[in-house]
């Protein structure tokens, strides 16, 4: 079926409208910020959420509590994936999504759906606290990881993450070694590469923009540290895993 002719005329009525999707980075940092098991961050952002739900959303139903079960999926679906790459068991994470979406077919007015996504979301953020507890992590490892996941963004070295710590880089070298199984600068790799996993599947970002975001000094470069950890390069990936993606929320949402 040809969308071309229904895609120009939301595009120009969304230019009528000044209407501006959500950031996809702020978007992905919140997502961040439940892997984290950060609590109270995620709190704020529950906040800030529900002040201004329908903002940089689009129209999934002309039916509004349609609409929010849609955009419930399609989160919950995103916030599963995410907490897999910080090490939530596949099945669990995915049984829970189920469990969420199934209560979200319950609701019978849309601002059910924006308080289960509350719940949801500190759900997800709680389980994610425990399994980091339980990983036995010092404190300045613990924080490391933290430092690393907020600066994505930038091209981090060992130095800064103990500059951070105050501490010797020599003495964080080992630590983190020791304790998360490799070295700093191969989990800051692989921390940049698992993030675009996701921006890779549940956005259309252009690859230079990905690169960009992520401390790439060019998008050959992404390019290259990707395939290299993957076997795959990032356009593959995404045609391979969006187009999955796709098919499990379509029966999901099939299934409501």
């Amino acid at each position: 079926m040809d969308t071309n002719r229904e895609l120009n005329y939301r595009l120009f009525i969304q230019s009528e409208e000044n209407f501006e999707r959500t950031a996809i980075k702020s978007e992905f940092a919140r997502y961040d910020d439940i892997k984290m098991g950060d609590i109270e961050k995620v709190k704020r952002n529950i906040i800030d959420i529900k002040a201004h739900y329908y903002e940089g959303k689009g129209m999934l139903s002309d039916d509004l509590l349609r609409n929010n079960q849609y955009h419930f999926a399609i989160g919950v679906g995103i916030i599963a994936r995410v907490c897999i790459d910080g090490g939530m068991k596949h099945n669990v994470a995915y049984t829970l999504s189920d469990i969420y979406i199934r209560r979200a077919d319950k609701c019978r007015e849309p601002q059910e759906i924006i308080d289960l996504t509350e719940n949801m979301m500190l759900d997800f953020t709680r389980r994610m606290a425990e399994i980091r507890k339980e990983s036995g992590m010092s404190l300045h490892v613990r924080r490391t990881v933290d430092y690393i996941y907020e600066n994505l963004n930038i091209p981090m070295t060992l130095k800064m993450a103990a500059e951070h710590e105050h501490i010797d880089p020599d003495y964080l070298s080992k630590l983190f070694s020791k304790e998360m199984g490799m070295p700093i600068k191969a989990y800051i790799l692989r921390a940049k590469i698992t993030t675009a996993y996701n921006i890779l599947i549940f956005s259309d970002l252009p690859m230079a923009e990905i690169a960009d975001s992520l401390g790439f000094s060019s998008q050959s470069a992404f390019a290259a540290a990707f395939k290299k950890i993957t076997g795959m390069t990032p356009r593959e990936y995404r045609n391979r895993y969006s187009e999955e993606y796709s098919l499990r929320l379509q029966k999901e949402i099939s299934d409501m």
